[in-house]
C-alpha cells in the first residue's frame, strides 16, 4: 500500500463519507462498532491473517469476515479459481456444470443430506428451509432458540443473537405481528415440550451467535427424539458451524442427523453464498418438481461456485486437525491471559471456535450471556485488543475465528497481546 493512498484517506473521514450516503454508514449494522465505542476501520486489503486498514495500520485478524474465510485472505488458490471463472462470465440465470460440482461436494461430505439447493445468503437458506418444512408438514408453527440467528428474515429474527442483540434491538421495527404469531422461542440447551402443531424446529447445533455455547450433553438428542415423535422437520443452522468444524459439520462430530441443513460462508470461499438441504423425500418437494417456490438470480453464480469448489477441496481431516489445535493453543492462552490479569473470564471452545465470556461462570444460554454481557468488559477489551493490532469482532454477542492461516507464532502473539490488554483491563 503507498504512503500517497494512505494519507488520501482515514477511517473517521471515510466514515463520515458513509454516514452520508450508507444508513448508519454500513452495510450491516455489527460493522458499525456501536456496542464497542469508537470509529470502524476501514479495510484496503487483506492477505492471511492479517488486515491493512485505509490508513495503512495492520491487524492479526480473528473476524475472518464472521466465519466465512478459513483458509486466510486472498489465498491465491481462491482468488486462482475467482480470475478464471470471471473470464467466462460472472452470472447466466442458467445453469452451470460448477454448481452440481458443489452440490455434489456438499452431499459427498454430509452424512444424511441428500439433495442440496443453492441460494445467495445464509438468510435465504434459513428462510427457504422453514418454508420447504411447513410445505412439507402442512403446519404452520415453527420454534428456534433464544439467541440462535438463522439471518434476518421476520419470522426468525425474534429471540435472535448476533448484532441484533449487540445493539440491544429485541426484535426488529417493520415486523408484523402476524410474520411472527406462528414462530415460538425457547431457551438453548433446553430440549422444550413438542407436539403435533409444529411444522420445524430449527437451531445452531452448536450455538455461535450469542457468543460461543455449546450443546449439553443428551440436548440435541433429546431435541431429534422429539421431533422424530411428533411428525416435525429438524433443522439445523450451520451456516457458521459448517464446514468449520469437520469434513461433515457439526452433524457429524455430534452424532445427531437433522432432517434439514442450512449452510453458508465457508461453502463459499469468500463469496456470497448459501444453501439448504437434507432428505431426498423431503428436498423434492421443491419446484420445479414440487410446490414449494424458491428462486434466486444469482443464485449458483459461477464465481461463488469456483471459490467453493476450491475451499472444499483443499479441507481435508488434516485440517480440521490443524485448525482444532490452533483454536486450542488460543483458548488456553486467553485463559493463562485473564487469569494472570485476575479477571474472571469464561474462554469456551468447541473444536475451532473460540468464545470469551466475562464473569465467574460458564455459559450455556442466552439469559446467561446476556448476564456476561452487562459485565460492560467486552468493549474494553476489545478497544485494548485492537489498539495492540488484534481485530475481534466488535460486538460481544461473536466469536472468535482462528483460521488455517493463524501460524502458533502468530497466535503466540495474539495471547502476548492479549496478556497486555488484560493487564490494562484491571488497572
Amino acid at each position: 500500500m503507498s504512503a500517497q493512498r494512505r494519507s488520501r484517506h482515514t477511517n473517521k473521514d471515510l466514515f463520515d463519507r458513509a454516514c452520508r450516503v450508507i444508513p448508519g454508514g454500513v452495510n450491516s449494522p455489527v460493522r458499525a462498532f456501536k456496542s464497542v465505542g469508537g470509529t470502524p476501520f476501514f479495510v484496503a486489503k487483506g492477505k492471511g491473517a492479517y488486515l491493512y486498514d485505509e490508513e495503512g495500520k495492520s491487524y492479526l485478524d480473528y473476524i475472518q469476515s464472521y466465519g466465512a474465510v478459513i483458509l486466510g485472505h486472498a489465498d491465491s488458490r481462491i482468488t486462482t479459481s475467482i480470475n478464471h471463472a470471471a473470464i467466462y462470465g460472472s452470472t447466466f440465470g442458467a445453469p452451470t456444470l460448477s454448481e452440481v460440482l458443489l452440490a455434489e461436494l456438499i452431499v459427498e461430505r454430509v452424512g444424511g443430506c441428500d439433495m442440496v439447493r443453492l441460494t445467495s445468503s445464509g438468510t435465504e437458506a434459513a428462510m427457504s428451509a422453514i418454508r420447504l418444512a411447513r410445505g412439507y408438514t402442512k403446519r404452520d408453527k415453527i420454534l428456534k432458540f433464544d439467541g440462535c440467528y438463522h439471518g434476518h428474515s421476520d419470522a426468525l429474527l425474534v429471540g435472535g443473537g448476533s448484532g441484533v442483540a449487540s445493539l440491544g434491538i429485541p426484535d426488529s421495527a417493520g415486523i408484523p405481528q402476524g410474520a411472527v404469531a406462528d414462530t415460538v422461542v425457547a431457551p438453548y440447551n433446553e430440549v422444550p415440550p413438542l407436539d403435533e402443531s409444529y411444522a420445524a424446529v430449527i437451531v445452531e447445533p452448536v450455538a455461535a451467535n450469542m457468543g460461543l455455547v455449546p450443546p449439553r450433553p443428551g440436548f440435541l438428542e433429546g431435541l431429534a427424539s422429539e421431533c422424530s415423535k411428533h411428525g416435525i422437520i429438524l433443522i439445523f443452522d450451520e451456516v457458521i458451524t459448517g464446514f468449520r468444524l469437520g469434513t461433515g459439520g457439526a452433524s457429524d462430530i455430534l452424532g445427531v442427523t437433522p432432517d434439514l441443513w442450512c449452510f453458508g460462508k465457508v461453502i463459499g470461499g469468500g463469496m456470497p453464498i448459501g444453501a439448504f438441504g437434507g432428505k431426498r423425500e423431503i428436498m423434492e418437494l421443491m419446484a420445479p418438481i414440487g410446490p414449494v417456490y424458491q428462486a434466486g438470480t444469482l443464485s449458483g453464480n459461477p464465481i461463488a461456485m469456483a471459490a467453493g469448489i476450491t475451499v472444499l477441496s483443499l479441507l481435508d481431516a488434516g485440517s480440521y486437525q490443524l485448525l482444532a489445535s490452533r483454536a486450542e493453543r488460543l483458548s488456553r492462552g486467553l485463559e493463562e491471559a485473564f487469569s494472570a490479569a485476575g479477571i474472571e473470564a469464561q474462554v469456551q471452545r468447541f473444536s475451532s471456535l473460540v468464545g470469551v465470556f466475562f464473569g465467574p461462570e460458564s455459559v450455556t444460554n442466552y439469559a446467561e450471556a446476556k448476564r456476561s454481557v452487562s459485565l460492560g468488559l467486552y468493549p474494553q477489551f476489545f478497544t485494548e485488543m485492537l489498539d495492540l493490532g488484534v481485530a475481534l469482532a466488535p460486538g460481544p454477542y461473536e466469536v472468535i475465528f482462528p483460521g488455517l492461516s493463524h501460524s502458533e507464532k502468530e497466535i503466540d502473539r495474539t495471547v502476548e497481546f492479549a496478556r497486555e490488554a488484560a493487564r490494562r483491563l484491571a488497572r
